[in-house]
């Protein structure tokens, strides 16, 4: 659907007149265009109205603030703003395909786009939320669900886990959704854009996402572990080069909470699985409840490997482990994630 471009006086006085604009694929949420200025290209994304439309504004422009203090660009610079429009003016930059080891680069940018959050500015944006205990019971209920037994101690562990994750250190800048699509490879770098899902937090539950499979994105990955520990040292070697210190948190802890909180998988398998378990078939189901079931296996895998000298979690790496031998029992088509993004 055709909608005018927002680019007011204001934009016009500081930046110059639009001379032609393309429209953008973006999320229902937002719109975006590419625009020829006098002097260059640049993107404008507005925010859609909603509910929570000018709560996303303010935490995408103050992301940008943040991440702008990088000695090495990780974002778009913010030319310009219209608050009241919800607009923002972005330089614009061209995207080419990433190599095939781009997770080793990507890690090392996101170690240092969490960098440039300062402990002054806690406050600015929301705290990071992790996994409560609704997450836990749909965990619960899975299992449940799928007759495996819990070992003595899993509950509580999940208490403990969800308990350490409330109170994990740390103030990095959390992108929200830092996933294939919102990473722009770069003849100078990597540089990350949509932040309206932006918080402080532990940088750890972002680099998570390498090993979990990317929890909030539409593509999931599971990269080979060569590559994986390069990126995961890339990343704690930037970030002690940045802020001369070692990054705080659990990784093992971070996995786990993806495993109980992420897009809501587990509670989406839960129910399917509740429902249908008994009467249809795996080959009935739909593409995208085969990708959930896909995606949850490769998270039971994770968390039971990372978990099992974990003193804390150990019950929950023999659930897990469990958990994903069944699934693979009753649906033996599921195909492990692929090692590329696509």
């Amino acid at each position: 659907m055709w909608s005018r471009l927002p680019f007011g006086d204001e934009l016009r006085a500081g930046l110059g007149s639009p001379s032609s604009s393309r429209r953008l694929s973006s999320s229902p949420r937002s719109r975006v265009w590419r625009v020829q200025l006098t002097e260059a290209q640049v993107v404008v994304k507005q925010l859609v109205a909603g509910p929570d439309a000018d709560e996303r504004y303010a935490r995408e422009v103050t992301a940008l603030g943040l991440a702008g203090r990088a000695a090495t660009p990780v974002v778009p610079a913010l030319l310009a703003t219209d608050p009241g429009e919800r607009v923002l003016v972005l330089e614009h930059l061209d995207h080419r395909r990433p190599s095939s080891d781009w997770i080793v680069d990507y890690a090392t940018a996101l170690a240092r786009l969490h960098a440039t959050a300062r402990p002054e500015d806690i406050g600015t944006l929301p705290r990071w939320r992790g996994p409560d205990q609704a997450d836990i019971d749909s965990f619960l209920g899975l299992a449940a669900a799928l007759e495996v037994p819990l070992p003595p101690g899993v509950p509580g562990e999940l208490d403990g886990l969800v308990s350490r994750l409330g109170e994990a250190p740390g103030h990095a800048l959390l992108h929200g959704d830092p996933c294939p699509g919102n990473d722009l490879h770069t003849a100078a770098g990597i540089r990350f854009i949509d932040f309206e899902q932006a918080s402080l937090g532990n940088g750890l539950m972002e680099l998570a996402y390498l090993r979990i499979g990317f929890p909030t994105c539409w593509c999931a990955t599971s990269p080979a572990a060569p590559l994986l520990e390069r990126a995961e040292s890339a990343y704690r070697a930037e970030w002690r080069a940045t802020t001369g210190s070692a990054p705080q948190g659990d990784l093992a802890d971070a996995c786990a909470g993806w495993l109980l909180r992420g897009d809501a998988l587990v509670q989406r398998a839960h129910r399917e699985t509740a429902d249908h378990l008994a009467r249809i078939p795996s080959r009935d189901w739909k593409w995208g409840t085969a990708t959930a079931r896909q995606r949850l296996v490769h998270r039971l895998g994770v968390v039971s490997h990372l978990t099992a000298d974990h003193t804390s979690l150990h019950g929950l790496s023999t659930l897990s482990s469990h958990l994903r031998r069944q699934m693979l029992v009753r649906w033996p088509r599921l195909k492990p994630l692929p090692a590329t993004r696509p």
